[in-house]
């Protein structure tokens, strides 16, 4: 993990594993969701990062690895850095393209087709993140790296954060793989358009936990 303020932050976004009746760890696809399961947050450089997963979802794999899911202002200071006045991990406001993985559009459209339906079947289908030159692998994007030496916190996947709205909505930011501008630049990136239980292609996480 990266020390940052006060607080630890994973330096890639997560992969889960499945845990058994016995706690045993299991492998579990990237592509495939959690439902039904219990699942642990894991990190390493060079894996597939896991979509498909809820806040929800993804809070529980953060908790069973020790850890939580990051607040905004957590978010936010280990994306642009102490510069605050920064939009993006590589530095300025500017937007760079190729520097994070992002701007590639659907792969919705990409796969099936223009006028297939954004439905939660469709949005929840494997095929998505595999579709060639969508989601990377951790680290890939080597220019994407913050101040604080974490990777892909915009582009990639949407990371779920911590907090859940009055209307029982949660937030993901940094964009994802094929927007990361829409919704906000870079790192001031956010969708609070969903209930915490939902998941599709486009969304992933990463921890944190409070500095020892």
């Amino acid at each position: 993990m990266a020390l940052v303020k006060g607080y630890c932050i994973d330096r890639y976004e997560a992969y889960v594993v499945e845990l058994d009746a016995a706690g045993r760890e299991l492998p579990h696809s990237p592509y495939v969701p959690v439902d039904g399961l219990k699942v642990r947050a894991k990190v390493a450089e060079g894996v597939v990062p896991q979509g498909y997963i809820s806040q929800v979802q993804a809070q529980n794999a953060c908790e069973n690895a020790g850890k939580r899911l990051c607040t905004a202002p957590e978010f936010s200071l280990a994306c642009r850095g102490p510069n605050r006045s920064q939009s993006y991990p590589y530095g300025g406001t500017r937007h760079q393209r190729g520097k994070c993985n992002e701007g590639k559009g659907s792969a919705v459209t990409a796969v099936f087709g223009a006028g297939a339906p954004f439905d939660s079947q469709l949005m929840n289908d494997a095929r998505l993140n595999r579709w060639s030159g969508g989601l990377a692998k951790t680290g890939a994007y080597t220019a994407s790296v913050s101040p604080y030496g974490v990777f892909d916190l915009v582009g990639n996947l949407h990371e779920w954060g911590a907090e859940v709205a009055a209307n029982g909505h949660g937030s993901f930011r940094g964009g994802f793989y094929g927007d990361a501008e829409i919704n906000g630049s870079g790192c001031n990136y956010v969708t609070t358009a969903h209930a915490a239980s939902y998941h599709d292609y486009s969304t992933g996480f990463r921890c944190c936990r409070d500095a020892e």
